[in-house]
């Protein structure tokens, strides 16, 4: 297991014990799994990022720290409006997996709508339109599916 694993899973086993919210030390992280700081850093941005349900807070310094904070899951129709207001006007195959997979584990998109949706916004199911707009092309498609996943069914 790479060492981004192991600080990622830490970060979630502390997460789990502490009631979904931890103040950790950017140090401590780094002297425990003997890794650079921007190592931790690293793990933070790419794992506990907002679009994957973390809130990140962070002060430097000698005593600073890293409060990481499991955002609970408002019901379904919620989450699918913040998540559409939130994608802007491109958006890349990383961001968009990372949309749909907080979607799924919130239980506001079954788990087949979720890889049917990462199907449909792939580079491979986009190729037929130009590289350059692809990413607007995602943001959209990704929009108006999450808003189907809530409609009453017209449309």
């Amino acid at each position: 297991m790479a060492v981004s694993d192991l600080i990622a899973r830490f970060i979630l086993d502390t997460l789990n014990e502490c009631n979904g919210s931890a103040e950790l030390q950017r140090s401590m992280l780094a002297e425990r799994f003997n890794c650079v700081p921007s190592q931790i850093n690293y793990v933070i941005s790419t794992r506990f990022s907002p679009e994957r349900g973390y809130l990140v807070e962070s002060r430097r310094g000698g005593g600073g720290y890293i409060r990481i904070t499991r955002v609970q899951a408002p019901p379904a129709r919620q989450l699918i409006m913040h998540t559409v207001n939130s994608i802007g006007g491109e958006l890349d195959l990383p961001t968009a997996a990372a949309f749909i997979s907080n979607a799924v584990q919130s239980g506001a998109v079954a788990e087949e709508s979720g890889r049917i949706m990462l199907a449909a916004l792939s580079d491979n199911a986009l190729r037929a339109a130009p590289r350059v707009c692809r990413d607007t092309l995602r943001a959209s498609l990704l929009k108006y599916m999450l808003l189907q996943t809530i409609s009453d069914g017209t449309f």
